[in-house]
């Protein structure tokens, strides 16, 4: 809100310079506003009295565009990158799942391991726990465990991210 569109009793004002005037009727704001040729902006309404500022509007409205890109250039999104495997995988098949997993890992996503199981291969679930450990053993160096392996119908699931 600015200007006219202030209709509080009372507001807090700030300066152009950053320095507190007090407490103030809204009439006598926007008159000292008027007097040095700028808005007066609403900052804060929630506060009790609400914040008002003394400010050119246009230069205030181009300052606050440049802070939220400038937030949102430094925001980082992560991915969830989701390696399947099976309880019969060769050592080198094992390898290049891992070199993935650590690729995605350097990138700053978060690796979903998923081991799934095949008809009789359910009935040996325990015994297959030992390939997500490997994989966890393996990738120490640069990961760790965020959530253990569980078992969720016919897969079992491992969550790891990268160290801090």
């Amino acid at each position: 809100m600015i200007n006219e569109q202030i209709r509080d009793r009372e507001v807090r004002v700030i300066g152009q310079g950053g320095e507190q005037l007090g407490i103030m009727s809204s009439r006598e704001a926007m008159r000292l506003a008027e007097e040095a040729g700028l808005d007066l902006v609403k900052i804060a309404p929630t506060a009790k009295p609400p914040v008002c500022k003394i400010v050119d509007y246009g230069k205030f409205r181009y300052e606050q565009t440049r802070k939220e890109k400038e937030a949102k250039k430094k925001q980082r999104i992560i991915d969830v990158k989701e390696i399947r495997l099976s309880p019969n995988i060769d050592k080198n098949d094992l390898n290049t799942k891992v070199n993935a997993a650590r690729k995605f890992l350097s990138k700053g996503d978060k690796v979903k391991i998923t081991l799934r199981f095949r008809g009789r291969e359910m009935a040996h679930m325990a015994n297959s726990k030992h390939i997500l450990d490997d994989i966890a053993e393996n990738l120490a160096d640069i990961a760790v465990v965020e959530k253990a392996p569980k078992v969720e119908g016919r897969s079992m699931t491992m969550f790891l991210t990268e160290k801090r």
